[in-house]
């Protein structure tokens, strides 16, 4: 059975030498072309292709964007991104879209081939250490984020949020931290300001979901 594949990028000369290349191979067969990302998606959804070879800069929307769409909408099609220089932060940028695999263009016939008979098969052609770094950058940006969450509050605040997260009441607080109700229920009034909500129940959620035991 042969492997369908849309050839996306905006030089029409690139595209006629992938496709040259290509279907000298009896099982891989190039099925549409397309110039631009909205032209690739539209091909995507109508010929339904088993690999998309999309150049990672494309006019307007970028192949990046592009591969993205696709991924999100049609999972099962493998994406390689197609670029002229192994640029680590567009090259980042595909693979959190959901990339399968990147070549580039002055790869040689036999890689090329092999590329796409790999990805074809459901393999993947991203350098672990690439994806590492990758994977790095996400979790850094993502407790980036969690910190973000609880920076315009004091320690004690926090303290009686991470509480609250847990099911104490306002007596059960002032308890564990040596204060008065009174005093809690301050501080949990105010922290609620800062945070923009208005409930025990959403100020819990807020802490669970920004994982604030990793800040207390």
């Amino acid at each position: 059975m042969s492997l369908k594949i849309v050839l996306v990028d905006d030089h029409e000369v690139v595209r006629v030498g992938l496709r040259t290349l290509i279907e000298r191979q009896a099982n891989l067969q190039v099925v549409g072309e397309a110039g631009t990302a909205r032209e690739a998606i539209e091909q995507v959804g109508r010929l339904a292709p088993d690999v998309v070879v999309l150049d990672i800069r494309l006019p307007g929307r970028s192949g990046v964007e592009a591969c993205r769409e696709i991924k999100s909408s049609w999972p099962d099609v493998r994406v390689i991104m197609l670029t002229s220089f192994p640029d680590d932060e567009v090259l980042f940028e595909a693979i959190a879209a959901g990339a399968d695999g990147y070549v580039l263009k002055q790869v040689g016939s036999d890689e090329l081939i092999s590329a796409l008979q790999r990805v074809g098969r459901g393999e993947s052609l991203l350098d672990p250490q690439l994806i590492q770094t990758v994977f790095e950058k996400i979790r850094s940006a993502r407790k980036k984020e969690r910190a973000e969450a609880f920076e315009n509050l004091t320690l004690q605040e926090m303290q009686i949020l991470g509480h609250i997260a847990e099911g104490l009441t306002n007596s059960e607080i002032g308890l564990q931290l040596h204060l008065s109700e009174k005093t809690v229920r301050n501080y949990a009034s105010e922290l609620l300001r800062k945070l923009d909500l208005t409930s025990r129940s959403q100020a819990a959620a807020y802490a669970a979901r920004h994982r604030i035991e990793d800040y207390l």
